[in-house]
């Protein structure tokens, strides 16, 4: 009898050779959850901007899991005191800290389920029926604080891996970061993940680097009007499928995005929904899409082909908020420029939104971002760079948009 080698490697473009480090690993990789992940774009819409972001949530996962890796090393060796266990419930955690995302990622957060993404993936965790304390440490439970904050935190390793991934595929350079060298730098002071002051430089840039992503990659305007575009076409989906419009022996749809805009949002206790929500993917909307520009409903087949053939329409960003003045000017002229062809209430309900875009580069309330001198003194971030004062740092910028199409 012979037995498969679980401990694979994975050739990572970014990071080059992952050895995933154990045979449960391999069978929580394995598993739908995160085979699912394979199945939906990291960045959503952006690759209608960069070509090159075909990345997924899946490859994501990974790379994080393999930065935990290092982290995890990197304190070991510093004489932090990791157990086997809990090094394994680490790893798990940040595998599965995406698994409740949406498909398009961001982009339809709270359409499916009335809980966020991360509620979701404690629920996929108890259904895998994971090690309790793989759930405690994402969730902030467990007694040593430090191995949740390399998963969710201010400069951890989800955040580390997708602003390296995402500049890398997207080929936006200003998201580069000293992603080694900020990992050398973890150490851990009163159970607190804190940086070695050698590290201040490498965080003022990740801080920086962040920033600047979210303009150009994260909030870019045509990404943000592609959004806007593929939730106006699922919120007429949605209509027609109430009033028994949107049949799937007419036009044929995922039974499991059917589901949903039958049934709108649904409580995370809905087994049925969860079922449904597993299968469902970026592929099942495509496919949607691409059959409703055909469809008989004027409305849904001219948003979807506009979506389809990458029309994506006008967005206007301000940095002052719109007035029901402006609002309504604007309103006024895309009705009669689509005058005789929609009525009004299906222009002013599918054809435009508003909204706004927020960037902070820093939370204060959040897991701040300590800096440990070699006496054994510590410095919040603000304070130990000559860079980044607390003005700059707690400075949210907040943008408006007009979206029409």
């Amino acid at each position: 009898m012979t037995t498969s080698n679980k401990r694979k490697i994975i050739n990572d473009p970014v990071y080059g050779f992952i050895t995933i480090p154990s045979e449960e690993i391999y069978e929580l990789i394995q598993s739908p959850y995160i085979q699912r992940l394979r199945r939906i774009k990291q960045l959503g819409l952006s690759n209608l901007v960069y070509p090159g972001a075909e990345h997924t949530r899946f490859s994501h996962s990974i790379g994080a899991m393999y930065l935990m890796t290092q982290a995890l090393d990197v304190l070991r060796s510093k004489g932090e005191q990791i157990t086997d266990e809990e090094y394994s419930a680490a790893l798990q955690a940040i595998l599965l800290h995406d698994c409740g995302h949406a498909p398009f990622s961001h982009c339809l957060e709270g359409y499916f389920f009335d809980v966020c993404h991360e509620d979701l993936s404690v629920q996929f965790m108890k259904d895998l029926g994971v090690n309790s304390m793989v759930i405690d440490i994402f969730t902030d439970k467990y007694k040593k604080r430090f191995l949740h904050a390399l998963v969710s935190s201010q400069v951890d390793t989800d955040r580390l891996d997708y602003l390296t991934r995402d500049s890398f595929f997207t080929g936006v350079s200003e998201g580069v970061i000293g992603t080694e060298r900020i990992l050398k730098m973890f150490s851990v002071h009163n159970d607190e993940l804190v940086i070695d002051e050698k590290g201040v430089y490498s965080i003022e840039k990740f801080i920086i680097s962040r920033r600047l992503m979210y303009w150009q990659v994260y909030m870019h305007k045509t990404v943000v009007a592609a959004d806007c575009l593929l939730r106006n076409i699922l919120k007429r989906a949605k209509c027609l499928a109430e009033n028994n419009a949107l049949k799937e022996n007419e036009y044929p749809i995922s039974r499991h995005l059917l589901y949903f805009l039958k049934n709108g949002v649904r409580p995370v206790t809905d087994q049925e929904a969860l079922q449904h929500y597993l299968l469902l993917d970026d592929t099942d909307i495509w496919s949607c899409v691409k059959i409703w520009s055909t469809h008989t409903d004027k409305v849904l087949s001219f948003l979807s082909a506009k979506l389809v053939n990458r029309e994506i329409g006008k967005m206007e960003v301000v940095t002052a908020d719109y007035t029901l003045e402006d609002l309504e000017q604007r309103h006024n002229a895309l009705c009669k420029k689509y005058e005789g062809e929609f009525s009004k209430q299906e222009v002013l309900d599918y054809f435009c939104s508003n909204g706004e875009m927020h960037n902070r580069a820093y939370s204060f309330n959040d897991n701040q971002i300590n800096i440990l001198y070699k006496n054994g003194q510590i410095k919040e971030i603000y304070e130990a760079s000559d860079q980044l004062d607390k003005n700059f740092l707690s400075k949210e910028i907040k943008k408006y948009y007009y979206f029409q199409i």
